[in-house]
């Protein structure tokens, strides 16, 4: 008998993957946890019914949540990551030899667990020195911590549920104080097809506070619409005027620095929604 997964991304469509394998399913404290094996995508963690992250695709989104802000900002030294329990985020951001300390907070220790025993191709930075892993609450972490951070990355789910305060525009000003006088902030702002009002809303919100706004966009096969968006706000440095040739090469499969300044050239249909 065949087994398929599918995410339901809105009300009317949906993403359809043939499964072999059930790896682990838990309702956890906060959320439902499942890991899966796709023919197409590989393991898959899934939360809440939408898809978080495969070993197929992951690279994508966890290079451009994190290389386009650390190569934009000049001296990065310790970097925040609010969710990203996976540790994909984690393990980009300590391929920079600047950074000393990279903080994550993840309020669902459950998803750092099973990471780490099916995931080990993303989780494997979480037991790096340079490396501290807080399981809480984030916006109670952020509002903790003044002044302290070169880099702030909000690596969320979907706007609902544990994550729906991520959203807000108080959490937005509690990162620009958490921040140091350069730093620079970055979250995963959902599809341009899909979420035009959540995109509107956020931009809206981050140029309200930062002195610097942009958005920026990437392909993920597995993430509603196969588009994705992330917005930056940035207290100095714009990564329009970024000098590429101070990028160095790294370990990576999507990110390079021919690409750092065109994900910020974006399709009228965008860019009207950030007008």
């Amino acid at each position: 008998m065949e087994l398929w997964y599918t995410e339901f991304q809105t009300p009317a469509v949906g993403i359809t993957c043939k499964t072999s394998k059930t790896y682990h399913t838990e309702k956890t404290q906060y959320q439902d946890l499942a890991l899966i094996e796709t023919e197409q995508f590989g393991r898959m963690l899934v939360l809440d019914g939408t898809v978080q992250t495969t070993i197929e695709d992951e690279f994508v989104y966890h290079e451009m949540i994190t290389h386009v802000p650390l190569f934009t900002h000049k001296n990065p030294k310790k970097v925040l990551v609010i969710g990203g329990g996976d540790g994909g985020t984690i393990r980009e951001i300590i391929k920079h030899p600047s950074v000393e300390k990279a903080v994550l907070c993840e309020i669902d220790e459950k998803v750092i667990e099973v990471s780490k025993k099916y995931l080990p191709e993303i989780s494997c930075a979480l037991g790096n020195e340079k490396v501290e892993v807080n399981v809480g609450d984030g916006i109670k972490y952020v509002h903790e911590h003044k002044n302290e951070f070169d880099i702030i990355i909000v690596d969320s789910t979907d706007p609902v549920g544990p994550a729906e305060g991520l959203f807000a525009v108080d959490f937005y000003k509690a990162i620009s104080e958490a921040l140091k006088e350069d730093g620079i902030f970055v979250a995963q702002t959902e599809s341009p097809f899909f979420h035009k009002d959540l995109i509107k809303k956020v931009y809206k919100d981050v140029k309200s506070i930062f002195p610097i706004a942009r958005l920026y966009t990437c392909a993920i096969p597995t993430y509603p619409s196969g588009y994705w968006s992330f917005t930056m706000g940035s207290k100095k440095y714009d990564p329009l005027e970024t000098d590429i040739n101070t990028i160095t090469d790294m370990d990576t499969k999507y990110y390079c620095k021919e690409i750092h300044k065109s994900v910020f050239a974006l399709p009228k249909f965008v860019a009207d929604l950030v007008k």
